[in-house]
């Protein structure tokens, strides 16, 4: 469990700067284990192929716009619209991809977020929770007091580099695990209210398991180090989903899941919502996606939707 001894001042400790070293250095290791996995044979290759071997897609780039409103246990609204646009390289054993939105967010500064979830980082009454005590006066920054009323905020959110490797191949009995790392570049205005303005930096692993010819079973976890602004003391955060998944037909993929998040300061519940996903293939190189959230926490936005698409070539 996250504790606040290793921290002083909102600077981390020469300990806890080597853990989050070490940390990154784990990240692109497991980035290039996937770009390594190009040029090896790779647990998904069959072992024999009649006729010369059709291309797979190398490349997707997906576009998506999300929004989102709740209270998050305040008395004000705050309503985020979150367009990320992803490119990922595709290889045998993994992939690794690279995250760019375009955010806009209305509220009072006590919402942000933090690697492109909606994240509750500040009180009403004073501070940022969760601290000795943030900056004086108000403002949309981290460490500031929440504005008393609503202002609308646009730009560049956190740029997020995420590297993906298959390790297991399902079987009978296992399930297809891949171990994940990502790193959020801190390129979102904090003093707007976009972001936290730290690094932040997270491993995970994911399995996926077939059930039946239509039926699929998932559960992701991790756990991410987030980076501390000047004036607060956010808790690291681990999160997980589990969700079931439905190929209503060949082209149509219904899906259900159960999210958690660790909230980042300890006056608020942690984030917990349901999240249904519909995705529709197109043809062999446009795919369509939409979303559904409903919060079940305080910590989560009371609802949410998104449509995107995705070329893969």
């Amino acid at each position: 469990m996250h504790s606040t001894g290793g921290r002083s001042n909102g600077k981390l400790l020469p300990r806890v700067r080597c853990v989050r070293y070490r940390i990154r250095v784990k990240i692109v290791l497991l980035v290039m284990l996937a770009l390594l996995g190009e040029g090896s044979a790779g647990w998904a290759v069959a072992a024999e192929v009649e006729g010369p071997p059709r291309p797979s897609p190398q490349w997707r780039v997906n576009a998506m716009v999300n929004y989102s409103s709740g209270s998050y246990g305040t008395d004000s609204k705050t309503n985020i619209v979150y367009a990320p646009m992803t490119i990922r390289r595709i290889f045998r054993d993994g992939d690794v991809s690279l995250t760019i939105p375009f955010i806009s967010i209305s509220g009072t500064g006590a919402v942000r977020l933090v690697g492109g979830v909606p994240t509750r980082t500040g009180s009403v009454s004073g501070g940022t929770a969760g601290t000795a005590g943030g900056r004086a006066g108000r403002g949309k920054s981290p460490g500031a007091i929440p504005l008393s009323s609503s202002t609308t905020d646009s730009g560049l959110g956190d740029i997020i580099l995420r590297g993906r490797y298959y390790v297991i191949e399902e079987s009978t009995i296992l399930p297809l695990i891949a171990l994940i790392g990502k790193i959020k570049f801190p390129t979102a205005d904090a003093d707007r209210g976009l972001g936290t303005g730290e690094f932040d930096e997270g491993i995970g692993v994911e399995l996926t398991k077939s059930l039946s010819d239509r039926w699929l079973a998932y559960l992701d976890g991790g756990y991410t180090l987030i980076g501390d602004a000047p004036g607060t003391d956010f808790r690291n955060q681990w999160w997980y989903d589990v969700g079931i998944g439905y190929d209503v037909t060949d082209h149509v993929h219904m899906s259900v899941f159960y999210e958690e998040y660790r909230a980042l300061v300890t006056s608020v519940n942690n984030a917990r919502d349901l999240l249904a996903l519909a995705n529709y293939i197109v043809n062999d190189t446009v795919r369509v996606t939409g979303s559904a959230l409903v919060g079940l926490s305080n910590g989560a936005p009371n609802y949410g939707f998104g449509v995107g698409v995705r070329l893969q070539f």
